[in-house]
């Protein structure tokens, strides 16, 4: 991954190992400990959430599909950030204030199918459904307020396709104690969520309250998505996947794999973020464009998609 952080080739890589050994010129100093670095703990630390996050949705809601792309987290949180930008009063340069909209926009994007589901809560493809219905609202939502702010559309993009770019050491401060805190509560929560994973009358056979344990990792996994998407914005079907490959390579266990989520998805942003900036700088002289930068959410959705398709094609097709 140093590679990929680095300005480029072996030059560029030798450049990242004196710089880590201490040395290196000013510029290139500046360069990897104040951008490059930064940069990729954010990517790791943001993969790690989602993909915590998107685990603790499918176990809590029993549901193989319930990443936070559908369930209304993350369209919410990125309308809690697109609209407090659009206001004036958060920004790429007031993290802070971003982290608090995003927060306040998952809470309330999964607030409201909390309420649409009402009494189906336990039933995971009605969940599904509201959850998809959710989305769309609060993407819709998203779109209007761009066409009211249309200024803001520069700033704002890089929430809808979700980016790494600009990442910098006031987002990584923000970022880690957050994931910390969340991910160490989603942990917690593993016993309980593998008595959801049984259904309610297991649960509740068990001597748990499904209601309260569904409600605290719901909060868990909101919290966990809101503060990624602050940071990095929307980086697609990162939370929907990563669970279903740690459920694969840690197991069933939660108590293994919700940690192996979080390794899982900072592998996934992380490499996704490396292989962004190689891909950027292959085809930017080939475009004219000493510029482009091509975001990692992009990258995320359209192999995320590719993935989601092969498994629906596998599932329908035994042989």
């Amino acid at each position: 991954m140093w590679a990929a952080v680095a300005p480029g080739g072996a030059r560029g890589r030798r450049a990242v190992a004196d710089v880590l050994a201490g040395g290196g010129d000013p510029t290139a100093r500046h360069v990897v400990l104040n951008l490059r670095l930064p940069r990729t703990l954010v990517a790791l630390v943001a993969g790690a959430c989602l993909g915590v996050a998107g685990t603790v949705l499918q176990s809590a809601l029993r549901n193989p599909l319930a990443g936070p792309e559908v369930t209304g987290v993350t369209p919410g949180a990125v309308l809690g950030a697109v609209a407090a930008t659009g206001l004036g009063i958060a920004g790429w340069r007031s993290p802070a204030a971003v982290v608090a909209a995003a927060c306040v926009g998952g809470f309330a994007g999964a607030g409201l199918l909390w309420l649409l589901a009402g009494r189906d809560r336990g039933d995971p493809a009605r969940t599904a459904v509201h959850g998809v219905l959710v989305s769309a609202v609060l993407s819709g939502l998203t779109a209007m307020v761009l066409l009211v702010a249309p200024g803001e559309l520069g700033s704002v993009v890089q929430w809808l396709v979700g980016s790494t770019e600009g990442r910098v050491w006031t987002h990584w401060a923000l970022l880690w104690p957050w994931a910390l805190v969340w991910g160490g509560a989603a942990w917690l929560l593993a016993v309980p969520l593998t008595l959801l994973r049984c259904g309610d009358e297991q649960a509740a056979a068990a001597g748990l309250s499904a209601g309260r344990a569904r409600l605290a990792a719901l909060a868990c996994a909101v919290a966990l998505t809101a503060g990624a998407v602050s940071v990095v914005g929307a980086l697609g079907f990162v939370g929907l996947l990563v669970p279903h490959l740690a459920l694969a390579l840690f197991g069933a266990d939660l108590r293994y794999t919700v940690p192996g989520a979080a390794l899982t998805g900072a592998a996934v942003v992380g490499g996704a973020d490396a292989a962004a900036q190689w891909l950027s700088r292959l085809l930017g002289p080939a475009l004219g464009s000493d510029r482009l930068s091509i975001p990692a959410g992009a990258l995320t959705t359209c192999v995320g998609a590719a993935l989601l398709l092969i498994v629906a094609r596998r599932r329908k097709d035994p042989t």
